[in-house]
């Protein structure tokens, strides 16, 4: 376990002085903050995001912001901006700083070596590696499987009986975890607790944790890594066809080191089950709220790909990122200097009335859809995209097959995250109405 001293300066960094800087700031009404601290603005940030609209870039002490579609598309392909090393908000001797005293056991994915948090030409040499897995001909061979654990699961559902389950724990979590986990090579009996672990350790993507989230968290991750670093020894004694048998065989110039393998295996695993398991959730709450659209969805089966793509611009599953100011640049009318920062609100840019009609409508024959950002742009675009649109695409279309009749049951409990946007526990009552 790491030090309680040297956890503490690694919070501090990481999270204490940002925490502090965002705390004042939202005292003083800035939107931007109020949006990154504030558990009641985040838990339903669409007002706020609007109250940032009038500006393409809205300027702050801490960060600075935009919600503009134009905006947040340029920021996202433009070489002139970077990671920030996933600290995009500390100075660059603060970043070095925090280098130092990270326990690498600890790091999660939003801290280098992770392609979250690196730049060309490393950032460009891991991702060649990775995306092998995710190509088009790849991701299509998966379609097979994906339908295969989908019908499983609501065999299962169907068996076990009860009209009631949670859509959650039963289905939305268990379809890509178990789709990942083959990808990774880990056996069935570890995907439960994997999920225990991930869950703890999502929050490490927000930001201005406090101590104890953060050393939560860390331990959480720090089970990972040793799960992980174990895993890899297994797979080069043992390798299969999977990701990871393949990266951990590489020798010479391309052989990654250890923290590099298990900087992919943390990632692949958490945002190979995160965007999907929240994607399927919000779908179903969504759908449950705007019954017209769910007729529509179920009148036509082919509608279920464009639903996917609504849903992921409505309600998008990751709210937002950061990026650095590499070079002094300007976009959307503003001058930027080297070593600022600028977040980019995913889910208000998806809202942008200037790219889409009446954005606040949820609209499942909405044409342009599938312009939004939730999968981010350029070079860190999601490697896993296609896959994420097959499970959810799938996963829906096969739930409503099996039950026509779905509904929310009671309040859907929302997950205290902020940069990810999902569900915890949605309660589903079937009405036993069951199509076989």
């Amino acid at each position: 376990m790491t030090s309680v001293p040297r956890a503490a300066a690694a919070w501090t960094l990481a999270h204490g002085i940002q925490r502090a800087g965002l705390k004042y700031a939202a005292r003083k009404g800035q939107v931007t903050a109020q949006l990154a601290i504030d558990p009641v603005t985040m838990a339903d940030p669409f007002a706020a995001y609007e109250r940032l609209r009038g500006s393409t870039i809205d300027r702050g002490p801490v960060v600075n912001a935009t919600v503009d579609h134009a905006t947040a598309n340029q920021i996202l392909r433009s070489d002139d901006f970077g990671t920030g090393a996933g600290k995009a908000e500390l100075p660059r001797p603060l970043q070095k700083l925090f280098d130092l005293v990270a326990d690498p056991y600890t790091l999660s994915p939003v801290d280098p070596p992770s392609l979250l948090a690196t730049d060309p030409p490393e950032h460009t040499a891991h991702r060649k590696l990775v995306s092998g897995a995710f190509t088009a001909r790849k991701v299509m061979r998966l379609n097979e499987r994906v339908e295969e654990v989908a019908s499983e699961l609501l065999d299962k559902i169907v068996a076990e009986g009860g009209s009631t389950f949670d859509l959650v724990d039963r289905y939305a979590a268990r379809l890509p975890v178990a789709v990942i986990a083959e990808l990774l090579g880990i056996p069935d009996d570890e995907h439960d607790q994997l999920l225990a672990w991930g869950n703890r350790a999502a929050v490490t993507l927000d930001p201005g944790l406090t101590f104890r989230q953060y050393r939560s968290a860390a331990d959480a991750l720090r089970e990972m890594h040793h799960w992980f670093e174990a895993h890899v020894e297994r797979l080069r004694r043992k390798p299969g066809e999977d990701l990871l048998s393949g990266l951990a065989q590489m020798t010479g110039d391309d052989a990654m080191s250890p923290l590099e393998l298990r900087a992919v295996g943390l990632l692949v695993l958490g945002a190979g089950f995160e965007t999907t398991v929240n994607l399927i959730g919000n779908a179903v709450v969504d759908l449950s709220a705007h019954p017209d659209q769910r007729a529509m969805a179920l009148e036509e089966p082919d509608r279920w790909g464009n639903v996917v793509e609504e849903v992921l611009r409505w309600d998008s599953p990751v709210q937002l990122t950061m990026r650095a100011v590499v070079r002094d640049t300007e976009v959307g009318g503003e001058q930027l200097r080297a070593g600022e920062a600028v977040l980019v609100l995913l889910g208000g840019a998806n809202r942008d009335p200037k790219v889409f009609e009446n954005p606040a409508r949820f609209d499942v024959t909405r044409a342009n859809a599938d312009q939004h950002l939730a999968f981010s742009a350029g070079a860190h675009f999601c490697l896993g995209a296609s896959l994420a649109r097959l499970e959810a695409t799938t996963a829906l279309r096969l739930l409503y097959n099996r039950f026509p009749d779905l509904e929310v049951a009671g309040t859907p409990v929302r997950r205290g995250t902020r940069v990810l946007r999902g569900y915890e526990h949605v309660p589903i009552s079937t009405r036993a109405s069951v199509a076989t």
